[in-house]
Order: structure tokens, then sequence, then C-alpha cells
């Protein structure tokens, strides 16, 4: 688990073919690799990956197809920045919100304008992410912990501020950069919850408004 306050700003170093998969070797610059085993878990722009190898200057890990077909790792290549989070542990403070590094599909970045010293990013995500986001609630953009300032349809804004821009990768962002999303996890647990006895059968990710109003949701 993670909280999405990205530690460090890492590089792409190596992406190795290796029978449909990849192995992916990160260059962690300022991160502090000194507790960090072989099996710990790094999130790297927003990706749960399982550390294989410490070479010295970062790690690699293993990538599955799952992974680059469900992220955009696949379009990743040497060089390229990327956000960097430890796993959290009992002691750390959790200042955005709970993250598991499992992402849930690829969005896009649609535009960007400056308001005040903030830049204002409208993002689209996926049509079957659009019900898990929630103005004023919690979403996770490559890795990082952000606030919804606003929602239509499936399209959503953030209000990033200075540090944010400087802590991460996301001043690099522009109208059409393809980021890994990851809504927030306590919205999907409750739409099970909801489902009752239905989230056994086959149609069961399918909540409808007759679904809610029969369970007395709506009213």
């Amino acid at each position: 688990m993670f909280t999405g306050i990205i530690a460090a700003i890492g590089d792409v170093v190596e992406l190795t073919p290796r029978n449909g998969d990849i192995s992916l070797r990160i260059r962690t610059n300022k991160l502090d690799l000194t507790d960090v085993a072989l099996g710990d878990s790094i999130a790297t722009n927003g990706v749960c990956l399982t550390v294989v190898d410490l070479p010295g200057d970062g790690f690699r890990a293993d990538v599955s197809r799952e992974s680059l077909a469900l992220t955009t790792i696949g379009h990743w290549r040497c060089g390229q920045k990327v956000n960097l989070e430890k796993a959290l542990t009992p002691t750390t403070r959790l200042g955005g919100h709970i993250v598991s590094g499992h992402v849930d599909g690829v969005g896009e970045v649609v535009s960007r304008t400056a308001d005040a010293r903030s830049e204002r990013f409208r993002l689209r995500a996926p049509q079957a992410l659009a019900r898990y986001i929630a103005h004023k609630g919690s979403i996770t953009v490559d890795g990082t912990s952000l606030t919804v300032n606003k929602v239509e349809g499936a399209e959503f804004e953030l209000n990033i501020v200075p540090h944010t821009l400087a802590e991460t990768i996301m001043d690099g962002y522009g109208a059409g950069t393809k980021l890994n999303l990851e809504v927030d996890v306590l919205a999907r647990y409750l739409e099970r919850l909801l489902q009752g006895d239905k989230a056994a059968t086959p149609d069961s990710d399918n909540i409808t408004l007759e679904f809610l109003t029969e369970n007395g949701f709506n009213r």
C-alpha cells in the first residue's frame, strides 16, 4: 500500500523485452533505498512494482503482460521521468489517501491552463471509471494523490499547486499526455457492498438507477 505522496522522481534506464513481458530498470536518484530489500514494492508512476534486483543506483522489476495492458508502461522510453514512492510502513504519515498501486486504467490530459500560481489540468478517464470519480474526492494520477475539483461526465479537473509541479512529473504534462489512473479503493468496495447478494451474479458490475431505486438508495 502507498499514500500517493511522491518521494522522488526517477529515470527509466532500461526496458528489456523478456518472452512477451518486460524487465525494467529504474534509476531512483534521491530516493533512499537503504531500507529496501528484494521483494519489496515501489510505486512507479502509480504502478506497484516488485524489486527483483538492487544494482546500486536504483532497482529492477519485472512487468507482466497484465500490467503492460492496463498501464502506460508499454509506451515508456529510456530517459523518461517517473514518480516514485516506497510502500508505506506503520509509522508513515498518511498525507494523501490509501493507494493500492493497482492501476485501473489509462487517462489522458485534455487541457492545461494557468490559474494564478497553480496549473489547472482537465483529464479524461475511461468511461468505465467515470462513476468512481467524485467532486472533492481523491484520485491517483501517475501515483500522485490528488483532489478532484470538478467532474463533467468522464472528464475531471485538478488544480495543481507549485510544490506538486516541482516534486512530481506533472510539470511535463500537456494535452494528449497519457497517464495511469487509480480510483479511490473505498468507492470500489462501496459499490461491491451495495450489490449485496447480486455481487455473485455475472452482471454484478453494472449498478443501474433501477437497482438503486429497488434497494432504497434513490428516493
